[in-house]
């Protein structure tokens, strides 16, 4: 048993549109389908003992909807299930052990025997990837009958969970947004997250936002600034001073008196912080623990009371939680650890932030607490004795909290807040003591102790006792007031053909509306018409960055099936979906085999239109005509035939359309028929001859017409849009040299070069040369079919090699190319010039009077470059 192909999805894709975070492996299981048979009874018994959360599976009603297999239980484990589904269970079933509830996933054969798919989510992608692979391991050894360390698994699982989730503070906000449609984008290397798409967004880090004054946190980060501020303000806060030595610490406990607080002045989270100081060998050991965090030591006052925290968000008071530090209470019979082990059971405790409340842990300043009071981990305490075992109250060392929201008298609500306006912080976490918070502060001589930045919501949303609170809510309504979009305009192309021309009318529609547009190509990434990248950017990490970009109010993007297949989308919803076309190429690759499969691939970008969005669909090709049955967005429909009983029907319907007819590019709208402009006017359908950019003019106004521009605006766009080298590399460029003509395109596969041909057909020429060659990762079928109307098409034809062979000899794709080339012309002249540069210099130099040569490149930037040289050497030739 052994893993073929592993990959991680980050958006909508092939595999399911819904679950965005998945991870694909290919699993090669080799003989053990039929060990499977003969072990299943003691894996039935084994499996669920190594695996408790094994048969914790509740995917709601539409996850079981979408299984392809019921969840895993004990009685089907007796009856024998598939491996496939057995391993998606078990990988599952680890990541849930490890505090990361996924549930969703399937499997099923793949094309290969023996083979299968195992889909399942994710939370965190490291650790779907080491999951995945302890999964197949695991079932594996089982199989064979040795011995399984689960422990060990769920303990390295744990530690990327605890290493790269973000927190249940960053999560509580992003899980807010995403509640309200608002999507978000995890920066890389980083725990910074994007609120938002292009000029829109906003930015969280923790409880820090694109609103936190960095004044506001600097005086937050120095007690000492703070008090004095508070102070002159009003506020009660404890006497104290700084100090940085043990001299200092004697002349501050001569002037204070005990009992007394030491704590570091940078310090955060109650590290270093020692409470209720009442002799100088205790007052020494507390400037030490302070010391490790800051040189600088303040020395306070103890405040009698309890621990407050109030939670101030955009001025107003939003919750308030009473802390109690980590604890444990005597029975006369357990040592304190045995009766830590036993707080440690409560369900709602777990490692770190993964649970509601954080296990207690005996570190060494629980030592030296218990050291203080003549007691070791060993003693036992009498019954009813309370001993707490952390001098601070966090949530993160073992505290718990209880909300007393509704109990805030409203002196403290308005303290609380003018606390938050002087230190100057949009989320703000103050700390008070006070013996009871129904009662003014200044009544119970309680004092503000200290203010938080970034504070941390876990206490709040999650409280050990009391009503949770929807902190994460007003953070939200701060950032996104009611009335402001988070998004922008996504305009989003695939098809098999014409999408890259597609995407860059589009583009060039919308830039002439004054928007400032990104949009990525099989070219590059390009931000308001500058090129910030090269090279194939369809895929998703391309797209996230157009919606990262903060200058851009309007994506239009290329997305190719590779992408899709590889990690998925870039994005989870857009507002318009263009397909061109589906037809046969890459077959074979990644796991598709057949059209048909390749349409489901495209498919998943009309699924992914907003409720109100449109899905702008070729009606002339059946493929993508039928995708419109799995939509719950608007359709509009395209087409090149003007009777098209498909357009009849959808327009009789009350639907938008668009369609080529009587020479013009027309809006079917209801019974009236809209006139964007004559075809031939406009420069991309080189006067009407290149029909297949006439399908894609119609595509691109369509799309623009249903996003809501207006036509005569859409016919200025198509009449301004003029190919070149520079705008539309490698698609369509047309040289006109003295005595001959040359076209660079791009076209590669049998669809492609057919839609060329009806434009190669309807030139004029002598003599028509084409240079074209094959492409070593398509079917042996793909390459003849295409260069068998490459023959068809072409007088001459000059056979070149591509730089990368991808998986096939040279030799063998010269015979398969030479054999189609020949299929209908047996006499078909060709010359066969390995390296592309040589072959065009070859066309160049011997291009006869009134002829078109054809090159159809794989090096588009040096083609280009190379035609520019020769173009500037004619002057020199001529005379």
């Amino acid at each position: 048993m052994k893993i073929i192909d592993l990959r991680t999805m980050r958006g909508p894709s092939y595999w399911s549109v819904k679950h965005y975070k998945l991870i694909v492996m290919k699993v090669d299981l080799e003989d053990q389908a039929d060990a499977w048979s003969n072990t299943f009874p003691a894996l039935a018994e084994q499996l669920p003992a190594l695996l408790p959360e094994l048969d914790h599976y509740l995917p709601s009603d539409t996850e079981k909807s979408q299984q392809k297999h019921p969840p895993l239980t004990a009685e089907q484990l007796q009856d024998g299930e598939p491996l496939g589904h057995v391993i998606q269970h078990v990988a599952l079933a680890l990541q849930r052990m490890a505090g990361m509830p996924v549930f969703w996933g399937k499997s099923y054969p793949a094309h290969q025997p023996g083979v299968e798919f195992v889909v399942f989510c994710y939370q965190e992608e490291r650790a779907g990837r080491v999951a995945a692979e302890a999964a197949v391991q695991l079932v594996n050894d089982l199989c064979q009958g040795k011995t399984v360390e689960v422990q060990q698994i769920v303990d390295e699982l744990h530690e990327i969970r605890e290493d790269e989730f973000v927190g249940p503070s960053t999560w509580s906000i992003v899980s807010e947004a995403a509640s309200r449609n608002i999507p978000y984008i995890q920066l890389k290397n980083s725990n910074i997250i994007q609120l938002g798409y292009g000029v829109n967004q906003k930015r969280i880090w923790a409880t820090t936002t694109s609103y936190t004054s960095h004044a506001g946190v600097e005086v937050a980060g120095n007690k000492n600034r703070t008090k004095a501020m508070l102070k002159d303000s009003g506020v009660p806060v404890p006497t104290g001073t700084t100090v940085y030595s043990e001299a200092g610490l004697r002349d501050a406990v001569e002037d204070l008196g005990y009992p007394i607080v030491t704590k570091p002045l940078d310090g955060n989270h109650g590290k270093g912080a020692t409470i209720r100081i009442t002799n100088w060998e205790d007052a020494l050991e507390g400037l030490k623990a302070a010391q490790v965090y800051s040189r600088a030591v303040i020395v306070e006052q103890f405040i009698e009371g309890d621990d407050h925290r109030l939670l101030v968000v955009n001025g107003k008071l939003i919750a308030a939680a009473k802390r109690t530090p980590a604890a444990v209470t005597g029975n006369g019979t357990n040592t304190i650890q045995e009766l830590i082990d036993e707080v440690n059971k409560d369900p709602r405790r777990g490692i770190g932030h993964e649970k509601v409340l954080t296990s207690i842990k005996a570190d060494q300043h629980t030592l030296d607490i218990l050291k203080a009071q003549d007691l070791t981990l060993e003693s036992v305490l009498p019954a009813g004795t309370q001993l707490y075992l952390k001098s601070t109250a966090n949530i993160s060392t073992g505290g718990t909290a209880t909300d007393v929201t509704d109990l805030v008298h409203p002196y403290n609500v308005l303290l609380a807040q003018r606390v938050a306006g002087i230190v100057g912080l949009d989320i703000c976490g103050i700390d008070v003591l006070t013996s009871d918070i129904a009662i003014p502060l200044n009544e119970t001589r309680g004092a503000v102790i200290e203010v938080n930045a970034a504070p941390g919501f876990r206490m709040h949303i999650s409280p050990a006792d009391g009503l949770p609170r929807n902190v994460a809510e007003p953070v939200v309504d701060m950032l996104f007031p009611p009335g402001v979009n988070a998004r922008i305009p996504i305009f989003a192309v695939t098809g098999t053909n014409g999408k890259t021309t597609t995407t860059l009318l589009l583009s060039h529609i919308v830039a002439s509306q004054g928007y400032k547009v990104g949009h990525t190509t099989t070219s590059g990434i390009f931000i308001q018409g500058v090129q910030l990248q090269s090279g194939d950017c369809t895929g998703g990490q391309s797209a996230e960055f157009v919606l990262k970009d903060p200058t851009v109010n309007f994506a239009v993007l290329e997305t190719a099936r590779g992408g899709m297949l590889r990690s998925g989308l870039g994005f989870h919803t857009c507002d318009v979906a263009v397909v061109t076309n589906v037809a046969a190429d890459h077959l074979g690759m990644r796991d598709i085999y057949t059209v048909e499969e390749m349409a489901q691939v495209k498919g998943v970008l009309p699924r992914t239109v907003r409720k109100n969005g449109w899905a702008v669909l070729n009606a002339d090709d059946d493929l993508v005509y039928a995708m419109r049955e799995k939509l719950e967005c608007r359709v509009a429909l395209f087409s090149m035939n003007e009777h098209s009983s498909r357009i009849r029907e959808h327009a009789e319907n009350g639907g938008l359309a668009a369609v080529y007819e009587e020479g013009y590019i027309t809006i079917y709208k209801n019974s009236y028929k809209l006139r964007i402009g004559r075809a031939a006017e406009f420069p991309i359908t080189f006067g009407g001859r290149a029909t297949f950019n006439i399908e894609n003019a119609l595509a691109a106004a369509l799309a623009c017409y249903c996003y809501g521009f207006d036509k005569d605006d859409i016919k200025q766009a198509l009449r301004t849009f003029v190919p070149s080298a520079a705008k539309t590399p490698g698609r369509m460029n047309v040289y006109k040299f003295p005595t001959f003509e040359v076209i660079v395109d791009y076209a590669h596969n049998t669809h492609g070069i057919e839609k060329f041909a009806e434009f190669l057909n309807a030139t004029e020429a002598t003599h028509k040369v084409g240079v074209v060659s094959g492409l070593g990762d398509r079917r042996d079928e793909d390459t003849l079919s295409f260069s068998r109307v490459a023959g068809k098409i072409f007088d001459e034809v000059v056979l070149r090699q591509d730089r990368d062979l991808r998986g096939k000899t040279k030799e063998e794709l010269k015979e398969i190319m030479t054999r189609g080339l020949r299929l209908d012309k047996p006499e078909l002249p060709i010359t066969y010039i390995e390296d592309e540069m040589d072959a065009i210099d070859h066309v160049l130099n011997t291009a006869k009077p009134g002829s078109v040569v054809v090159l159809f490149t794989e090096n588009i930037k040096a083609t280009l470059q190379k035609l520019d040289e020769f173009e500037s050497r004619i002057p020199v030739l001529a005379s």
